[in-house]
């Protein structure tokens, strides 16, 4: 078990890690090429960075809770309610990525600047974080049943 957990620890580190040099050297650059190559839409960089950067603070705090879940599961602590607290954090936090990512595609469609591409990765993003929430919604639910069990089969024996 420890090494299932180690691996998917790792892997949420190199996610951690991976998003992070992206959004502090790829994006601003990226973000800089754009507006110079459109300058039409030049205005929208210092928005959009930040609407992005914003999105980050609930990721990693989602990321945080998933190792600490992992930890939790690595210590034979899976039916707690530090996990069931993890599990309810992960869920808010995807929920707010969604509403971040549908006000900022509504603040690019009013600024008449939803292209296609941008929605498309858009659309996929949000995808994802409903698809997150919803896992974490469900998982929450079984772990609360299954940890009303547990405390109802220690007070039996």
């Amino acid at each position: 078990m420890k090494f299932k957990t180690g691996f998917l620890k790792g892997a949420l580190f190199f996610i951690g890690i991976l998003i992070l040099v992206l959004s502090v050297f790829w994006l601003p650059a990226v973000s800089k090429e754009l507006a110079t190559s459109n300058p039409d839409y030049a205005h929208l960089r210092l928005p959009l960075l930040l609407g992005l950067y914003m999105t980050l603070i609930p990721f990693y705090i989602a990321l945080y809770q998933a190792f600490r879940l992992l930890h939790f599961i690595e210590k034979q602590y899976g039916f707690s309610a530090a996990s069931l607290y993890s599990l309810c954090v992960i869920k808010n936090c995807a929920v707010a990525i969604v509403i971040l990512y549908i006000a900022g595609m509504i603040y690019l469609a009013f600024s008449n600047a939803l292209h296609p591409g941008i929605a498309i990765m858009g659309v996929i993003i949000l995808f994802a974080c409903v698809s997150i929430a919803l896992l974490s919604m469900l998982l929450h639910e079984l772990l609360r049943s299954g940890l009303e069990l547990k405390t109802e089969n220690e007070l039996t024996i």
